[in-house]
């Protein structure tokens, strides 16, 4: 790795020549704007309006962000209430999903996943309440506030009754990702495709209770290595779910021609991993590496066979021609899976208690990320793009989105890390107010080591309510010696 290649903590560069001087010694394209524009007509200010009627008010999106603090019948807690609050006041106009919601108990990533059944929808539906209500207090009118729900089930990730024993359900074998479940994976068979049809009805039962709820649309979510992601990587899949790409999307159209049947005015979103590369590990010197796999490399989506390592755009460009011809205009595209190359899906310096120091300066992962969105969007113009990687530009996050907005590059900046530490972020912006640099994401990653021991996911580094729970000390424990502070 070259001197100019190695990690170097975008917090130590302090101007924007500074910025763009050190993207040009990547040699990657990130481009941004000098000022960020306020009012009506500014480029993240504007309002969209989908091909239903339905209104974005402006070109913030919040991600996702599970906080595994649920109970263990799947019901939400005060910690969840709290945080969707938080999301509803930062001003975004875009809620995508507030958090992946389990769509059977079997399928949770966590003991504290949220689930949602004919149990537990009349709280999934006070969640969204709240949300509105905290929008409504600091925001003002919601009448442009779009709120859906992600449903998810975890596959080969799932964990549902505790938090230290996987209980997967796979849907292909994968040697390296089998191997790193350990036994619980080899006595276990793949779902067969009477079983996955199964559970694409239970999609499409969730659905309808989430538009009962009064969710604007579902995430049927396809990325992160879980089960719907899997199946699109799973091409040495027999029967009707494996192989071919018709047959490794059958399981998405099936949930699809469900919905338009039971709900036809709900919404319906995609998250999407547009791209992955093999799995890496800890190498010794601690950074990441990519495992030797056997050429061609069989088992992911958006991904050279025969140079795992990058990316290849054909098959997302047909997924995402797909979800035009099927009329799913929302699209979050997001890469990678936390669990095997964290660094492809979230750029970041510090790695979880779990993971691997980054082989690549984090801002090689947001270019990477921030250039195949606009690649798919320019190909797919139709779809409403929401761009993910962005937290790790901290305070120069608005000169980028705002460019990338302005270039067409994506219709949306999504926020994930950034809204833990800092909701109101997108207000601020918005506003032309100066950004509270003390809240800016540093990407230390405890938000992912908390759930990965079992303990409740939070900002504890710079969130006052999380650094004063009994739990901060715990992750403090578990940081390696240079970042304990």
């Amino acid at each position: 790795m070259s001197d100019d290649a190695r990690p170097r903590p975008i917090g130590a560069i302090k101007t924007l020549a500074a910025f763009r001087d050190r993207v040009d010694a990547l040699g990657i394209a990130l481009h941004c704007d000098d000022q960020i524009a306020i009012g009506r007509e500014a480029p993240l200010a504007q309002s969209y309006t989908l091909r239903d009627g339905k209104t974005v008010g402006n070109r913030f999106c919040i991600h996702p962000m599970e906080g595994w603090d649920g109970t263990a019948d799947g019901l939400p807690t005060e910690l969840t209430h709290r945080r969707w609050r938080r999301f509803g006041e930062s001003g975004a106009k875009l809620i995508w999903g507030g958090e992946a919601v389990a769509v059977s108990h079997d399928g949770r990533a966590s003991p504290n996943q949220l689930v949602i059944d004919r149990r537990t929808v009349h709280a999934l539906r006070a969640l969204r309440e709240d949300l509105v209500m905290a929008h409504q207090t600091r925001c003002g009118p919601a009448d442009d506030l779009l709120v859906g729900l992600q449903l998810t089930h975890s596959g080969r990730y799932a964990r549902p009754r505790r938090a230290d024993r996987p209980e997967p359900r796979l849907v292909q074998r994968h040697p390296l990702l089998d191997a790193r479940l350990g036994p619980e994976a080899a006595g276990v068979n793949p779902l067969d495709d009477a079983e996955l049809a199964s559970l694409a009805e239970t999609f499409v039962d969730a659905s309808l209770l989430a538009a009962d709820a009064g969710f604007a649309f579902v995430d049927i979510k396809h990325c992160h290595g879980y089960l719907a992601h899997d199946l699109l990587g799973a091409h040495t899949r027999p029967g009707s779910f494996g192989g071919s790409l018709e047959n490794r999307t059958r399981f998405l159209r099936r949930i699809v021609d469900g919905i338009r049947r039971g709900a036809p005015q709900l919404g319906i979103g995609v998250r999407l991993s547009a791209f992955d590369l093999v799995p890496y590990r800890r190498g010794s010197d601690g950074r990441g590496q990519p495992e030797a796999v056997q050429l061609p490399y069989s088992y992911g989506f958006g991904v050279r066979a025969q140079v795992p390592t990058e990316p290849d755009l054909t098959e997302p460009i047909l997924f995402m021609r797909m979800l035009r011809e099927l009329g799913i205009e929302l699209c979050n595209l997001t890469a990678g899976s936390p669990y095997y190359n964290p660094h492809v899906q979230r750029p970041a310096l510090y790695p979880p208690s779990d993971g691997y120091d980054p082989p690549e300066d984090p801002l090689i992962g947001v270019a990477r990320q921030i250039g195949v969105a606009m690649e798919l969007k320019r190909a797919v113009p139709e779809l409403f793009v929401v761009g993910s990687a962005y937290s790790y530009l901290q305070q120069f996050l608005p000169h980028v989105a705002q460019r990338v907005i302005r270039d067409g590059g994506a219709d949306a900046v999504g926020i994930g890390r950034l809204a833990l530490s800092y909701p109101g972020f997108p207000s601020d912006v918005l506003a032309g107010r100066s950004l509270d640099q003390r809240l800016l994401c540093r990407t230390f990653s405890d938000c992912t080591t908390g759930p990965r021991n079992g303990l409740v996911s939070g900002c504890y580094p710079l969130d006052p309510f999380y650094k004063e729970r009994p739990e901060a000390a715990r992750i403090m424990a578990l940081r390696p010696r240079s970042r304990r502070h």
